[in-house]
């Protein structure tokens, strides 16, 4: 690594030959390999931009120009020429983030993680330049992936207002997001040709004939019309430049040289500017080349050498879902498929290869995939939408004014649900029950092992006048946690104390000390949580909901029976299903102190799950404690052993 040891800021990126930034490039490529192999991450779409972030930052002045990312996994060779070398523990806590940083760089200037918003911001901070009089750039980073997303359309349409606003838009084409890339935009972009030299021609053309008397006008138009025909005759008109705005491309994105000229150019021009790159993710790294799903977007621990993973998680919550997902496919024709760029992470591929005329990508365009659910249910489908749980945020006016408001059954599977952890703050899933609580009508299941998986997918499908959403964590999925019993649609997973009848209390005698109630995969911690207890002397139920949203009629009376309730969720605290628990008790007038144990309504660094939960004190030892002094003031003792503040 002679050079890349070298590389302190982009600066030092200037004295280099054409020949060195060649090997500057390769060991790049290297690093990337190397490092990402030991601690998993995004390798294939950085290995498709190392030329081009070399380019960027030899052309543009970072920070005091501005360049900007979406959706942020393409940063590493970023990091790499910004002076963050030590990728030993990327996504790790106290290592650098998988994503662009504001904590760890002045080079990154947003934390953007979600697709298709990266536009928005280049024209809010264009328009700041203007106003401001700067003579600061600004380059947006975008992939063609998402361009498929509405947002950007919607800043592209803001942008071409403005024909003397500089901004470079960089469009890194790789004909992916994570799989290949779809659609009508993605067919018109492998089309695209430059037409500078039209623009050159009609310019000196309009100078002249402008000086014309009389006909130079008219003439000037009647050139400007044959000329975008023949364009039209010679190769499909670029849709950029119907909107306004300047097109260069495509170039060679792994052409240095020819992305230097073509960016300096932008750079010149005064206004708003599309530069199409083309560029192959997984670029130099066979195995990624071959894997043709994709190419490596995102991985594990890996052999360097061969691509293959180090170790097996185990049976997870997403394959657990698609195999699901391909046995109801089975059984009913109505059930079709939707997802938003992401087949294979949300584990719909197996579907799309059981019944491929029944799935559909929409792109990176959640909300056009919510309403087009509607559709599909208002034809007569059942429509199961399969997204990230934090992605599903985007969607949520869909979700209420089209699919809710509509009564259309349709089904939302929400992957990563809770605290994921190692992608950070944008990533967790847990805002979904927060946000969808206020929705009419709509259900939500929390299973917490995969057999409750299975189970209340079929129960969601079966709906057919209102939106259900089942949701699920990220990750392995432990073993079956079986009920002992049933009150009204909940779960009894452990009855108080071993001495006591199979009922839910105390049968007419002393009420039991708490009820708590376990949400989702957090089951076998709750169990935890009531063996802690039961060691303090603390009697103690235990029970799935199984359904959230709405609070089970049955609860209010089993929560009479008990001194305490605690609820237990990988949500944020914030209107989550603790506070809509409290409110179905007030409701029903059984006045029992309520606890509510969840994430607090902060943004959460990237770290392990576990180091996350420790940090938020969602662990059995914190509740236990929490709940074991709670009790004691009921009791009119207050040990300090036992007592620990609420940690919000």
């Amino acid at each position: 690594m002679a050079l890349l040891t070298r590389i302190t800021g982009p600066r030092d990126l200037d004295r280099l030959s054409p020949e060195q930034l060649d090997q500057l490039a390769a060991e790049i490529r290297i690093f990337l390999v190397d490092a990402v192999s030991k601690t998993g991450g995004h390798l294939g779409p950085n290995l498709g931009v190392v030329e081009l972030t070399i380019a960027l930052h030899r052309v543009f002045d970072s920070p005091k120009d501005k360049v900007l990312w979406d959706t942020g996994h393409q940063s590493y060779v970023h990091k790499l020429l910004t002076g963050r070398q030590d990728f030993s523990r990327l996504k790790m806590k106290g290592g650098l983030s998988g994503y662009p940083a504001r904590a760890e760089s002045e080079h990154d200037i947003i934390e953007n993680s979600h697709a298709s918003t990266v536009l928005g911001w280049a024209d809010g901070l264009a328009k700041a330049n203007e106003v401001l009089k700067k003579d600061d750039h600004v380059v947006a980073v975008i992939g063609d992936g998402a361009l498929t997303g509405g947002m950007a359309w919607e800043a592209l349409n803001n942008i071409a207002a403005a024909k003397d606003r500089p901004l470079v838009i960089v469009v890194n084409d790789n004909e992916r997001s994570y799989a290949p890339t779809i659609g009508g935009l993605a067919n018109h972009l492998a089309t695209l040709r430059t037409t500078d030299g039209y623009e050159r021609f009609l310019a000196r053309g309009k100078d002249i004939l402008e000086r014309t008397p009389v006909v130079g006008k008219p003439l000037y138009e009647t050139l400007h019309g044959a000329k975008k025909g023949l364009k039209d005759f010679i190769a499909p008109q670029g849709m950029f430049e119907d909107l306004g705005l300047k097109y260069v491309g495509p170039i060679d994105g792994h052409d240095i040289e020819a992305l230097e000229s073509a960016l300096a150019r932008a750079k010149r021009f005064g206004g708003p500017v599309i530069v199409h790159c083309l560029t192959e993710k997984g670029r130099g790294y066979q195995p990624a080349l071959q894997d043709e799903a994709d190419r490596f977007h995102a991985v594990g621990k890996i052999h360097p050498d061969t691509g293959l993973p180090i170790a097996s998680s185990g049976l997870d919550w997403t394959s657990v879902f698609g195999e699901e997902m391909v046995e109801l496919g089975k059984e009913r024709e109505d059930i079709v498929a939707i997802t938003a760029a992401m087949l294979q992470p949300v584990g719909l591929d197996r579907f799309a290869k059981a019944f491929p005329d029944r799935v559909y990508d929409v792109g990176i365009a959640e909300q056009h995939g919510a309403v087009s659910a509607a559709g599909l249910a208002t034809g007569g489908l059942h429509p199961v939408f399969a997204v990230y749980a934090t992605f599903l945020n985007r969607a949520f006016d869909q979700v209420l004014m089209d699919v809710a408001l509509h009564k259309c059954g349709v089904t939302f599977v929400l992957d990563r649900a809770g605290v994921t952890g190692t992608d950070g703050a944008s990533h967790n899933g847990m805002w979904d029950m927060s946000i969808l609580q206020c929705v009419p009508g709509l259900r939500i299941a929390a299973p917490r092992d995969a057999d409750q998986v299975r189970a209340q997918l079929r129960e969601a499908v079966e709906v057919d006048d209102a939106p259900t959403v089942v949701r699920f964590s990220k990750g392995a999925v432990g073993p079956a946690v079986k009920a002992l019993g049933r009150v009204g649609g909940m779960d009894i997973l452990r009855y108080a104390g071993t001495d006591l009848p199979r009922s839910p209390a105390g049968m007419g005698g002393a009420p039991v000390d708490v009820l708590l109630v376990s949400v989702g995969a957090l089951a076998p911690m709750c169990l935890e949580i009531a063996d802690l207890l039961d060691a303090q002397g603390i009697t103690t139920t235990v029970v799935d909901p199984r359904w959230v949203k709405p609070v089970d009629e049955a609860l209010a009376p089993l929560a009479e029976q008990h001194r305490v309730v605690v609820t237990v969720e990988d949500n944020s605290r914030a209107g989550g299903v603790g506070s809509a628990v409290a409110q179905a008790l007030r409701d029903a007038g059984v006045d029992v102190p309520l606890r509510d144990f969840g994430i607090p309504p902060r943004f959460l660094d990237h770290a392990s799950r576990k180091e996350v939960m420790a940090e938020i004190g969602l662990t059995a030892p914190d509740i236990a404690r929490q709940v074991t002094g709670l009790v004691s003031r009921l009791d009119g003792r207050y040990d300090s052993e036992a007592v620990e503040p609420a940690r919000d």
